[in-house]
């Protein structure tokens, strides 16, 4: 079954040094974009993230130091990046939690102001877990049945990662091809912020879910404590959830 598109989607993924969305970058990224008349386009770019990466890391994704060398870094290659998925929704496997709030953070850190305002994501391995709960190599097994070779290229996970959705689709009648109620099936959580730091409540009020003002209003702590906004500006937080933070802070200063 093919993809129902009002507007084109690209599905993504990263390979990285680590897995700490705040402190590691990316080391390869590639992108492939469907567009609603059916065409599509597949860029893959190899990154130097400007710091080691771990033999740890280097074990699964098989990216050295030595390969990136001489690649450019993110900051020259964030506008390349951008011009192609600004217009489309996102989706990847396991992207809501770790591959769009790292590529935000590493938008940020190049000057691109990049947000989910005006698009929508979907989650393919949230699909997977909600009706199967396996890992990506077994959902293209499952849903595929074939065998994913080289996994853990970004390449190769990310046209798994379309493959996968689209047999998603053909198996489950009561999964709608629809780009913005697949969105709305793949969330976990409303998070304001891509690492979830800050959620909406069931009135839809901004509360941070972490630390000693779990559950209480974003607004009401920066009000009544302004030294926490200071606290969180310099602590080691993502810089989206920096971005969201005075976001609130300028909306209550403008409403006074």
């Amino acid at each position: 079954m093919e993809l129902k598109l009002n507007r084109p989607i690209c599905f993504f993924d990263l390979e990285t040094t680590g897995i700490d969305v705040a402190r590691d970058r990316i080391v390869e990224i590639s992108v492939f974009k469907v567009f609603p008349n059916g065409n599509k386009e597949s860029k893959t770019w190899l990154v130097n993230p400007k710091i080691p990466i771990p033999p740890q890391t280097t074990a699964v994704h098989g990216i050295t130091d030595e390969k990136v060398a001489n690649e450019p870094t993110f900051n020259e290659l964030a506008p390349h990046v951008y011009n192609m998925i600004k217009d489309s929704d996102l989706a990847g496997f396991n992207s809501d939690r770790f591959d769009i709030p790292l590529l935000a953070e590493e938008m940020l850190r190049a000057g691109v102001d990049f947000d989910m305002k005006n698009r929508v994501s979907v989650d393919v391995q949230t699909i997977f877990h909600k009706k199967e709960e396996r890992t990506l190599s077994a959902a293209y097994k499952f849903y595929c049945n074939e065998s994913l070779e080289n996994a853990h290229s970004a390449e190769a996970d990310t046209m798994a990662t379309y493959e996968i959705l689209k047999a998603q689709l053909d198996r489950y009648d009561d999964l709608e091809n629809d780009i913005k109620v697949l969105s709305e099936f793949t969330t976990r959580k409303k998070t304001v912020d891509f690492a979830g730091f800050i959620v909406l409540n069931k009135e839809d009020k901004e509360v941070f879910s972490f630390g000693k003002h779990k559950g209480v209003l974003v607004e009401e702590v920066l009000e009544k404590e302004p030294g926490y906004f200071s606290w969180l500006q310099n602590a080691d937080f993502p810089l989206y959830t920096k971005k969201v933070l005075t976001g609130i802070k300028l909306r209550k200063l403008n409403t006074k």
